[in-house]
This record gives C-alpha cells, structure tokens and sequence, in this order.
C-alpha cells in the first residue's frame, strides 16, 4: 500500500468532499512531520488546517513561514484592491501575511513571530505544497 500524499490539493479537496457527503463532522491525521485538520462546518463547508513540525528559531536566524496545505498562494486577500506588498515591514506575531486558496476555502497565513517581514519567498497565484516557504521573518535581536 502506498501512502497517501496529503499534500496534495486533490487529495484534501477529496477528503473534505467524502467527509460532508458521509455526515462527518470532522477529521484528524497527525504525522511526525505535521498535522492535518479537516472540520466540516453546520452549512456544509470546510475549515481545512495543517501544521508541520518545526523546530524554534534560535538567536537571529530567520523564522521562514510555510505553507500549512497545498493550494494557490495569495499575497492579498483574493477580494481586496490589489496593492503591493511594501518590504521590510513591521509584523506582530497575530498579522495575516497572506493566504492559501484551495476551492473554496482560504486559509489566512499569520506571522506567528513578531519581527521585521524581509522576504516573500512564492510568486503570488504560483500553486504551492505542503511545507513549502512563504514568508521570512527578521526576529528583533
């Protein structure tokens, strides 16, 4: 038997339509390299959430954000106006730095470390995978 690459959009967007036609409310598959949350909503969407294992950055090193799941990168928010991403900027540990899109779900990308955002490290639209880096954060010395 194969395993099953849960970092695929395919496969997540499968999941969460045989869970909402099953009547399940909800789904968890957690691995040594990162954890997978599916909850199916009252009105039949979907909140998919992924987290993977990572170490704490230590002393001035770059905190680099990843991707939580396989979909479309999104810089901005798909609705708002578009405007450019001004580089370096101040981010607090709670701010949404983008998004990952995958059908109808949009998963927002918080900062989780407050610091000096330096780098956007995926084309804004480019389709990325479990894992991949998003974002670099500077963490204040």
């Amino acid at each position: 038997m194969s395993a099953i690459d849960f970092s695929d959009p395919a496969t997540i967007a499968f999941l969460t339509d045989a869970l909402t036609a099953a009547g399940v409310v909800g789904l968890e598959i957690s691995r040594p390299d990162g954890q997978l949350r599916i909850v199916i909503s009252g009105e039949g969407g979907a909140r998919i959430g992924s987290s993977e294992a990572t170490p704490r950055a230590s002393g001035s090193a770059p905190v680099v954000v990843k991707a939580p799941l396989a979909g479309y990168f999104c810089a901005e928010h798909p609705a708002a106006a578009l405007t450019p991403q001004n580089l370096p900027r101040s981010v607090s540990d709670a701010d949404v730095l983008g998004f990952v899109s995958l059908g109808h779900v949009l998963l927002p990308l918080r900062a989780g470390q407050s610091g000096v955002l330096t780098r956007l490290l995926a084309e804004p639209g480019a389709l990325v995978s479990f894992g991949d880096p998003l974002f670099e954060i500077e963490l204040p010395s």
